[in-house]
């Protein structure tokens, strides 16, 4: 009697702990559900925002490119046979300046796919991964193409007594302000290029 009473307690507590467990993964699998859902917005949102800072890039990378390229100036009280004449291709930083924000440009309209991958496939980690490097390749780019071009620029504002090199800024305004507002643009694409890595970090780092 004692073992058939011991065996009808254990049957009873089994069945108790059965059912009060199964509520308890009844609610477990929406609560995971939830949580993956919520980190897949954020992905996808993140997503998002990387590709209207794309958009955004574009359009001081293209500015910056066509000022520079666009950059001269011919001073008009000479003949027209003894000229002074500046123009960007007269400086190898200046061309350079020209080639490497084309380059950038260029990339910027290749890596929108990407991105548009990204907020399809928000849990993707090999268009973030593709991202993120070739951002940063493209930002030491667009860096060493704005700074040696605004060493020029400041020579030409206010030139170097040390080295005799004249200040042209005051015969060449044109030139300089246009030179001026180019280096300014690349650098804006600089900042917002290292927004897209911080985005892109930010979202390998969620996985």
């Amino acid at each position: 009697m004692e073992k058939s009473e011991s065996t009808k307690v254990d049957a009873v507590e089994n069945n108790k702990e059965r059912k009060g467990k199964a509520p308890l993964l009844g609610t477990a699998a929406p609560v995971v559900a939830a949580a993956t859902h919520a980190k897949g917005g954020a992905k996808r949102g993140i997503a998002i925002f990387d590709l209207i800072l794309r958009i955004a890039a574009f359009a001081p990378a293209l500015g910056a490119a066509v000022a520079m390229a666009t950059t001269e100036e011919t001073l008009p009280f000479f003949t027209q046979f003894f000229q002074f004449e500046a123009s960007y291709d007269d400086l190898p930083t200046f061309t350079f300046f020209v080639v490497g924000m084309a380059i950038v440009v260029a990339y910027l309209v290749l890596s929108v796919p990407f991105s548009i991958v990204c907020i399809v496939r928000p849990h993707a980690v090999v268009p973030r991964l593709l991202l993120i490097i070739f951002d940063t390749v493209i930002i030491s780019l667009a860096t060493g193409a704005a700074g040696s071009s605004a060493a020029i620029v400041y020579l030409a504002h206010n030139g170097n007594q040390n080295a005799n090199w004249l200040a042209i800024c005051q015969q060449f305004g044109d030139f300089c302000e246009r030179a001026s507002g180019a280096v300014v643009a690349a650098f804006v694409t600089v900042v917002i290029l290292i927004l897209l890595v911080v985005l892109s970090a930010s979202a390998l780092r969620r996985h």
